[in-house]
Formats: structure tokens, sequence, C-alpha cells
């Protein structure tokens, strides 16, 4: 395991983070199922772009913990704490989000965290051009919770809400992948709270106070169109957006096209 340092968040939560290079900040916020070790390569490579690249893991991921009860708001206070922790405070800060990671950076800088820049991937947000929620999401992933069933939680949210096969979820089970994925389930509902709870449209008034610079990133190699077309759609609702396709896989691009493009961003 990589050594990881903490930051105290303001209800005492600890939050694990991993730093790469010297500059200004640019922390990596993760989606679902992700901790921080999903995204240590784009930290690392952000390093090398003279910032200092920055992938923590979020509450209940990992080496963080997890003080309950779950509120947006205390994700906020997470990611400030590694901003402040991280960085100096005279310096600009910057924050990429994965997926449902980056409603998570729409709501802390909507809310006024000390962010410069922001940018994100492919947030799930549900437009017109979507299939809908499924009903009762987050009541749904309680129920699992409570009945203790991680693995109904794991395949409900693949399934139902990614829309994979199911023979594709049972290709998971028994790889390394497995376990970790379990252990981190019931943070599915703290992605969900932040894409808006069982309502996951596009936050008119959280965008509208989103004013800083924002890069909205698409991948060549999602197929899906409503998910690479998010991007654009995003971009247009916010105040100062900018949208950009680069060369990837689906809903991924590598950390050695991703890192040059962002940090052109933040730099311009």
């Amino acid at each position: 395991m990589n050594d990881f340092k903490t930051a105290t968040s303001a209800d005492g939560t600890s939050i694990a983070y991993e730093a790469y290079g010297t500059g200004p900040v640019a922390v990596v916020v993760g989606g679902a199922f992700c901790d921080r070790g999903a995204f240590r390569d784009l930290a690392q490579a952000l390093g090398e772009q003279g910032l200092t690249g920055v992938t923590y893991d979020r509450r209940g991921r990992g080496d963080s913990g997890d003080t309950l009860p779950y509120a947006v708001p205390r994700e906020i206070e997470d990611l400030t704490a590694v901003i402040s922790h991280a960085g100096e405070s005279s310096s600009d800060t910057y924050v990429f989000g994965i997926s449902s990671g980056g409603a998570l950076v729409v709501e802390a800088i909507a809310a006024g965290a000390p962010v410069t820049k922001g940018s994100a991937i492919e947030v799930p947000y549900r437009t017109a051009a979507w299939p809908p929620v499924p009903d009762d999401y987050i009541g749904t992933l309680e129920r699992f919770e409570a009945a203790g069933d991680r693995e109904g939680i794991l395949r409900y949210f693949n399934t139902t809400v990614v829309g994979m096969p199911d023979q594709m979820v049972d290709g998971i089970k028994g790889t390394p992948m497995w376990d970790p994925m379990l252990a981190m389930t019931y943070t599915v509902k703290y992605d969900g709270f932040c894409l808006g709870g069982d309502d996951q449209s596009l936050p008119t008034e959280a965008l509208a106070r989103v004013t800083v610079p924002f890069l909205t990133v698409c991948s060549s190699g999602t197929a899906m169109p409503w998910l690479h077309d998010s991007a654009g759609v995003l971009a247009d609702a916010l105040p100062d957006g900018r949208a950009v396709e680069l060369p990837g896989d689906f809903h991924h691009v590598p950390a050695e096209v991703l890192a040059p493009a962002l940090a052109e961003f933040y730099r311009s």
C-alpha cells in the first residue's frame, strides 16, 4: 500500500490522501466504487505537470473514516480539508471529478469551496436524453444496506442503474476487484445524494453559483450518446463552462492524455 497522509474534516473524520509533485494543488475526486488508488496514475501524471496531484479516499472508503449521518455538506468539508492540508492557502487550487465525483465538485464549488478552476468527466446527471433513474433509488439502496446485502447493492447498481449485463457482473466476481468493490457498496448512495438523490436532473440553482471556469470532458470511446454528450450539456448549463472530447475508452481517458489537457486548462 502506498504511503498516505491524513486530513481532518470539520466533523473530525480522518480523510486519507496521497500527493505527488509540487506546485498548485490539483485534486482528483473519484466516483462510485472508487478509492484513492483508482486514480493514483492521474494524480502522479498531474504531479509531472508541475502540480501537486492529489487523490483521496472519500469518506467511507479505503483508509478514510465515515462519521454518520451522511450529508453532502460533510463531503464538501472533506474536500476542503484535503485542499487545505495538501497545499498552501495562497496557491490556486484545481479540482477534477470523475463521473458522479463531478457532481460533488459542482456542489463544493457552488457552496464556496476554495477552488480556482473546476473540471469533470461525464457527470451522469439525468437529462431528457437519458434513461430514467430507477424508482425509489436511494430507498432501494438503503433496504439492501439494512439487510446487510452488499452484493445486492453491487449488482443493483451495475445492472439496473448502469445497464451492465448480469453476466458481466458475474465475470467480476472472484477477481481482485470484487472484494474492494463490496467494501465500498454502502457509499454508492453517497454518490446518489451528490447527484440529487432520486431526482438526478441538472441542479440549475447550484450550477448558477459555479462561476469559476469549468472544463467538462468526454471520452471518444464512450458510445452511449447520453453519457458522451453529458459534457456538452453540463458546459452549456454553467456560467463559464467549456467542453472538450479527448481520446479514450468507455467513460475513461488515460492519464497520459488527460493530465496535460487538464494542466493546460488550469494554467490558461
